[in-house]
């Protein structure tokens, strides 16, 4: 073995650094995501009102607009129902508004009955990346988890997530914990209008279904890792055109698996779960509704306020060997 190969090999195990070309500009978008600065449109304004239900001892029946607002105050500043009403309410007084805030019972109950869309650029091509990761309902901490174990009460919420590589979420599901990775695939890709040029995630989408999917969107590239026991489904001798997840298989069998994901550009793959962490550091990783069509609601509204804090600026990074 030469020198030269030696050294190449030395500086491919070196661990990289990254260094930002942007910080001024990312540093001030950190500092307004912390803004209280707050702009509300006179439609707005105009669209909150509560309309009376003139029944004796009912509450006056609020726009969707005032239920999804509020709860986008209350997520943005960690707070629970109550705490999220006296915010609003004392927002509305310092601003010299005369209007009512929805009670905290309102918001509980029209929580899992307002539609909510996911805020997202409009595109025409896209780069999908797909993960999904644990939201807590309740249940202990992992402290305690640690030192006693899991308890029977401990349950969880299973969030799937579609991104870009710009780190904007472009399809967001919610599920039971027990739904695979590919079940929830299909309902993710259907979120996407845009036509999709390539997806990448990991080895728990190396399912029929989830190519299958791909293939009746013509997804031009398909980043996924077939399991080290794969077989090929396809072979070479059908009149069929060749099958995208045997490609991979023979790809990684006439080099390395490793050699594979650095051709193909598969490594994509970690900024999903640079999404998933930025989405926990930012909006927390517990659910405060106990409904699942609530916690649909409070997740699909977390997506959206993660995709305004991303727009005001991200991290433009370069790697330093060394």
């Amino acid at each position: 073995m030469t020198n030269k190969t030696i050294n190449n090999k030395k500086q491919n195990n070196q661990k990289k650094k990254y260094c930002l070309k942007n910080w001024n500009e990312y540093n001030e978008s950190l500092k307004q995501r912390g803004s209280l600065t707050v702009w509300l449109d006179p439609k707005v304004l105009a669209d909150w009102r509560a309309k009376p239900t003139r029944k004796q001892g009912s509450q006056p029946v609020y726009t969707d607009l005032a239920i999804k607002l509020t709860l986008q105050f209350g997520k943005v500043f960690g707070q629970k129902l109550r705490q999220t009403e006296g915010l609003v309410n004392s927002l509305f007084s310092l601003m010299k508004i005369d209007l009512k805030v929805p009670d905290y019972s309102t918001l509980s109950r029209r929580g899992g009955q307002v539609k909510v869309e996911l805020d997202k650029e409009q595109k025409d091509k896209v780069v999908l990346i797909v993960d999904s990761t644990g939201l807590k309902v309740y249940g202990e901490g992992e402290w305690k988890v640690r030192q006693h174990g899991v308890s029977k009460r401990r349950t969880w919420r299973k969030i799937h997530l579609a991104i870009t590589p710009d780190g904007e979420l472009r399809a967001v599901t919610l599920t039971e914990n027990k739904v695979s990775d590919d079940e929830a695939s299909g309902e993710l890709i259907d979120q996407e209008s845009a036509e999709i040029e390539s997806l990448a995630g990991d080895g728990g989408y190396d399912k029929r279904k989830v190519y299958n999917k791909c293939q009746q969107r013509k997804v031009k590239k398909i980043l996924i890792p077939p399991q080290k026991n794969a077989k090929i489904w396809q072979h070479g001798n059908c009149n069929a055109p060749p099958h995208p997840r045997d490609e991979n298989l023979r790809q990684i069998r006439k080099s390395s698996r490793k050699n594979w994901k650095q051709s193909t550009g598969y490594h994509i793959r970690s900024l999903a779960e640079t999404a998933m962490f930025r989405f926990k550091t930012i909006l927390g990783d517990k659910l405060n509704a106990r409904n699942f069509n609530q916690q649909l609601t409070e997740v699909l509204i977390s997506a959206n306020i993660l995709n305004k804090m991303t727009r005001l600026g991200m991290p433009d990074s370069y790697a330093i060997v060394g």
